[in-house]
Order: structure tokens, then C-alpha cells, then sequence
């Protein structure tokens, strides 16, 4: 759960940072700080060689349990998101920084899977607390790439060029973790707003799937039933 563990502490950072999408840069003419010497911590830490891992709020469970469940599969959901963005930069379309902002926003999405509210303080609640303003966002970068294509007559199939096929790869990842976070949610364990963003976003990749075919130039496979 390595993953999962720096997944918790980059979301929790990110948070507590006041949600800080991109590193700041000095004034200009500025003498850099000094440096001073760290200490890493190693990757591995021995603590879940019982199948057991902590929650943000410190609390020990079973690394099948649905905390870590929906954790792990949002790191798979970022991961697929950033290897997307990489063949959307190739292929030099408007969406990368969206999609870097996507994956920001995904560590605050772990940070409050990671804090089940069972258990979890009010220190910890205003620290990993999630709202709708970032639905709201999507919302609107859906019906600005919807507004470029032509109505959807069929049902299509994953295609249209590496960067429209990865997204439809994020996409079907983004289910998944819906699913899953869907079953927090319905223990009161996490904020409803999670699940909102979790099904927003996988119609904003479907959209972007269709816009980055579009923008390519490419075709996009219409679903055929093979057999009468």
C-alpha cells in the first residue's frame, strides 16, 4: 500500500496548503534559501506486512477494507488520467492543464476517502473536507467541449487515437471508482460531494475522448452487432 500511503500524504499536504495546484516561484532576483539537510523517509515502512494500514485518522483496518479499496482505486484513476495527459500533451491539445488540475484534485479526493468520518475529529473534517465548487468546473469544461462536436448517434467504441483512447481507459477506471466510493458513501464514511465529482468527471473524459478524435482528426469506431 506504498501507493496508497503517499497518495494520503500528498492529499493531506495538499489540503492543509490550501489546496496549491503549482509550486510557487521566487521574485525575480531573488537569493535562492539555503538548503538544509533532509531526511527522507524510505518508501517502505514494515507496518502493513500483517495486511493491516492506517487511516488518516489513525485508525488500523484491513487492507481489503473499502477505505483502501476506493483509495487504491483512485490512485489507478490519477495514474491512468497522467498517462492520458501525456499522449493529450503529444498531441498538443487545450486539455492538459485541466487534466493536471484533475489529478490535483484527485489527492483531495484521497485525502477525504482516507478520513472516514466515523472516526475522524473536526481538525480532520475541516482539513479533508470536499466541496462542489470543483463539480461545478467540470461541468462547465463538459459543455464547452460539447459544444465543438457533433450530437452522438451511436454508441461508440474505445478508438480515435491514442490520446481519445487513453481517455476513454481513465474513463472506464473512473467508473470503477465510483463504484466503489459509492458504497463509502452510502455509510456516511465520506462527503457526497466525492461521489458527485467521481461521476462528473467520467462524463468530462468521455467528452474529452470524443474532442481529442475530433481535434486529431481521427475516426472514431462506431459500436456494429456482429451477429443478427
Amino acid at each position: 500500500m506504498a501507493a496508497a500511503r503517499l497518495l494520503i500524504r500528498g492529499a493531506v499536504r495538499g489540503v492543509t496548503q490550501g489546496r496549491r495546484l503549482y509550486s510557487s516561484q521566487g521574485a525575480e532576483g531573488s537569493s535562492p534559501p539555503e538548503k538544509e539537510a533532509k531526511k527522507f523517509p524510505k518508501i517502505y515502512t514494515k507496518t502493513g506486512d500483517k495486511g493491516f494500514s492506517s487511516t488518516y485518522t489513525g485508525e488500523r483496518r484491513p487492507k481489503d477494507n473499502l477505505v483502501f479499496e476506493a483509495l487504491g482505486t483512485t490512485d489507478e484513476l490519477t495514474s491512468a488520467i497522467g498517462l492520458a495527459r501525456e499522449f493529450c500533451l503529444d498531441a498538443n491539445l487545450q486539455c492538459v492543464s485541466e487534466l493536471e488540475k484533475i489529478q490535483c484534485m484527485l489527492q483531495d479526493i484521497g485525502a477525504n476517502i482516507a478520513t472516514p468520518l466515523s472516526s475522524a475529529r473536526e481538525s480532520h473534517k475541516v482539513k479533508t473536507s470536499f466541496n462542489e465548487e470543483p463539480i461545478k468546473e467540470l461541468e462547465q469544461w463538459i459543455d464547452k467541449y460539447t459544444a465543438q462536436l457533433p450530437p452522438l448517434s451511436s454508441f461508440i467504441l474505445p478508438s480515435g487515437g491514442k490520446a481519445s483512447a487513453s481517455l476513454h481507459v481513465a474513463r472506464a477506471v473512473c467508473r470503477r471508482a465510483e463504484r466503489v466510493t459509492f458504497k463509502l458513501l452510502q455509510t456516511g464514511e465520506a462527503d457526497s460531494d466525492v461521489g458527485k465529482y467521481l461521476n462528473r468527471l467520467s462524463d468530462y473524459l468521455f467528452t474529452l475522448a470524443r474532442y481529442a478524435a475530433k481535434s486529431e482528426g481521427r475516426t472514431e469506431t462506431i459500436y456494429t452487432r456482429m451477429y443478427p
